[in-house]
């Protein structure tokens, strides 16, 4: 995630000392484990580069993994990662992985430009894989209708604090749309840098489907790109 909240503090009860709160997590972090070999979980993958960027995909088809378009920008070189650069793992906890898949090429939202810091309606981007994973994992579906407000939802990732394991909240709820009435997906879920790019899933009867990827966190809460933004 690449706008953020800073310069925010809570107080250690227990020792009267100031601990700085991550961005995206508030005063009581709601995050906990889940296993990655289990479904809906099992869907969202590591993504990594040789640059050492490091963050989360969502299997959307056996071949195909959605991610944030900043996460393959290259700040040094000002320029979009090499595909081949580009690497994703499937069932990833502390160091072990069921898949390995390298990208073959990918494509990101018409118009991202990741020299600008604002929020972008083309902040993503379909990681082609160069073989496809197979077929013991259910890839997640997309649903391009917007979420109202208090939605239940959950979001999963592989946390900047927490990079070696799959951390998820989930029972969090879309607060609205933003921020300043943009067309944005607002939400109360705890999660932080590593997580860009990671599904928002709300249950569809029996499934689980992607609503958005999360992509920064800002005063109003954590900011999701819609699938509307991506899904055709």
């Amino acid at each position: 995630m690449f706008a953020v909240v800073a310069g925010i503090v809570v107080i250690n009860s227990a020792t009267g000392a100031e601990l700085p709160l991550l961005p995206g997590i508030g005063p009581v972090d709601h995050r906990v484990a889940v296993d990655p070999t289990r479904p809906p979980w099992d869907a969202i993958a590591r993504v990594q580069t040789n640059i050492g960027v490091r963050c989360t995909g969502a299997l959307i088809s056996p071949d195909v993994v959605l991610t944030a378009a900043h996460c393959l920008y290259n700040r040094r070189t000002r320029a979009l990662l090499q595909a081949g650069s580009l690497h994703v793992l499937i069932g990833y906890s502390r160091g072990s992985y069921r898949w390995h898949r390298p990208v073959t090429r990918y494509t990101v939202g018409s118009g991202f430009d990741g020299s600008r810091p604002e929020l972008q309606r083309a902040d993503w981007a379909r990681l082609k894989l160069v073989d496809a994973v197979p077929d013991a994992i259910v890839p997640l579906s997309l649903t391009a209708e917007l979420p109202r407000p208090g939605t239940a939802i959950m979001l999963a990732g592989y946390n900047q604090d927490r990079a070696q394991i799959l951390m998820a909240d989930t029972a969090c709820e879309v607060v609205g749309t933003g921020p300043r009435g943009e067309p944005f997906i607002i939400d109360d879920c705890d999660a932080t840098r590593g997580t860009s790019g990671g599904p928002l899933l709300t249950r569809l009867g029996s499934r689980w489907a992607v609503v958005g990827i999360s992509i920064a966190a800002a005063p109003e809460g954590n900011v999701a790109l819609p699938t509307s933004a991506f899904a055709n």
